[in-house]
């Protein structure tokens, strides 16, 4: 979507041809710059939820076992610490296993299924939700644009299954060489004037990178954030 002129609407190539739609579930590690991506014909909670408890199941198997702790009552303050000053915090379980993810989405209604919440709870996942209006605050949605970029631009696919395709090779090369994304909101940006420090912005986000991202050639012509993008 874009902004135009009055009586100059966009308009596209000749090669384009609407043929659906492609979602493309997305999990994103910003420290790391590494994606867990896939795409689907439908983002529904029937196809979300499972995806989601693999691989964040996956995540957890990779980290460090949670050590073990002599005060019972750090683990639950180790959760209750990310619901201070929320508007609307959930009620968390009485029996709470160490906190080991931050899982940072969408205030959608169906990331607030309580079989669901309950599972990440029990799994040692705190979900932490973006405001109404606030997808800035989620930097999967910037590692969303800069893979869409890489993957499409220029081309001209016939079908959602060939854009899922695209968008997944484009995935696994990134992670390849994968960048890692730093937050970039007022506070960060004042420290980094006192400190003359260089970032550089990424759209879609308040991500920014340490090195800027390399434009593909045809474009010219441990936090876990995750959301889902809707492609044509």
């Amino acid at each position: 979507m874009s902004w135009q002129p009055r009586g100059r609407p966009a308009t596209q190539p000749h090669e384009y041809i609407r043929g659906g739609t492609t979602k493309i579930l997305t999990l994103f590690h910003p420290a790391s710059g590494q994606v867990r991506l896939q795409s689907a014909t439908r983002g529904t909670n029937a196809i979300l939820h499972p995806w989601l408890r693999e691989r964040l199941s996956a995540i957890l198997a990779e980290l460090p076992p949670p050590g073990s702790s002599q005060d019972g009552a750090a683990t639950p303050a180790a959760w209750q610490v990310w619901q201070a000053g929320l508007t609307t915090p959930f009620t968390l379980p009485e029996d709470l296993p160490p906190l080991r993810l931050l899982l940072v989405w969408d205030n959608l209604t169906g990331h607030k299924t309580p079989d669901l919440v309950l599972w990440l709870c029990a799994h040692g996942v705190m979900p932490l939700y973006t405001p109404v209006g606030g997808s800035w605050l989620n930097m999967a949605e910037s590692i969303e644009r800069v893979l869409k970029r890489r993957a499409l631009d220029g081309q001209h696919p016939h079908s959602p299954k060939e854009i899922g395709t695209w968008f997944e090779q484009t995935a696994r090369a990134w992670n390849e060489q994968p960048t890692p994304f730093v937050w970039n909101g007022k506070r960060r940006q004042r420290r980094r004037r006192c400190r003359g420090d260089q970032t550089h912005r990424l759209g879609g986000s308040g991500a920014s990178t340490h090195k800027p991202l390399r434009r593909s050639r045809s474009a010219g012509s441990d936090k876990c954030q995750t959301s889902q993008q809707t492609t044509h």
